[in-house]
């Protein structure tokens, strides 16, 4: 399925900018030559930055031109308007979008497909440590070190619960406290997880407090890197699809129908 939505990404840029039996070479060439560019030069530095996962290379890549040609289609419609209008170019941009807002809602419906696609090329640098700690121990999962600073356990009229304090740290640097815990339900005899969340733009760290035997306890560490831009392109891409559901500003026109003539009398009919 990969190569199957990269291919869909792809459309994604360049099936908007393609004139209904208009396509020339010269209109290909002014409206893919800088995003086309630019997708190339962010491969290369990806791959000689180390990225070594070609899917990843390609995804990013490719989410770099069809950005850029969406940006390029608000900024040359705007400039034309804040020329006209001499307003600012935000502005210039609400007022475009609101003149068609078919067309440019559903171009931020394609940037948040892009931006979901960047969340999933994340996907190949995912890391998972599970281990057993006990309190003082640590567990390191990428970057980050996770020293147990208390296990403490006990219950309500409703449940019991065991919860491990944890101080995170990234590179030597303090991150705070994080505190998983798990809960049973004595009712239901059911079991819950609390896990803790620490969410950032390039990377969310995921601990789920799976288990306590004895006195330790069995952690599961998890680091997504770019998961939370999935959710960003959501967003924007239900805020694109309300854009398209509002009535354009300017009320689209059509060829009037002339009538020449009307019949007076009724046509004979034939047996």
């Amino acid at each position: 399925m990969v190569p199957i939505g990269l291919f869909l990404l792809f459309l994604t840029g360049v099936g908007p900018l393609f004139a209904w039996r208009g396509t020339s070479m010269e209109s290909l060439r002014k409206n893919f030559q800088w995003p086309g560019i630019g997708m190339l030069v962010v491969v290369a530095a990806l791959f000689i930055g180390g990225m070594r996962y070609p899917y990843s290379i390609i995804s990013l890549g490719l989410c770099f031109f069809v950005m850029a040609t969406i940006f390029m289609e608000f900024f040359r419609g705007s400039r034309a308007i804040k020329e006209k209008t001499n307003v600012g170019l935000i502005p210039a941009m609400i007022e475009l979008t609101h003149r068609n807002t078919r067309r440019y809602g559903g171009y931020l419906v394609h940037m948040g497909i892009v931006l979901m696609f960047i969340g999933w090329s994340g996907h190949p640098f995912n890391q998972t440590v599970i281990g057993e700690v006990d309190k003082g121990d640590t567990l390191k999962v990428g970057a980050y070190t996770l020293k147990v600073a208390d296990l403490t356990q006990g219950e309500t009229a409703d449940y019991q619960w065991d919860t491990a304090k944890l101080e995170v740290s990234k590179n030597g640097q303090s991150l705070g406290i994080l505190e998983p815990t798990r809960r049973f339900y004595k009712i239901a005899q059911q079991g819950t997880a609390e896990v803790a969340l620490r969410t950032r733009l390039n990377e969310d760290l995921y601990i789920n407090y799976a288990a306590r035997v004895g006195d330790k306890a069995t952690l599961q560490a998890y680091v997504f890197p770019l998961v939370t831009w999935i959710w960003v392109g959501v967003v924007v891409l239900i805020g694109g699809t309300f854009v398209c559901l509002v009535p354009s500003k300017v009320a689209r026109s059509y060829a009037r129908t002339e009538v020449v003539g009307i019949a007076k009398t009724n046509a004979p009919v034939k047996a």
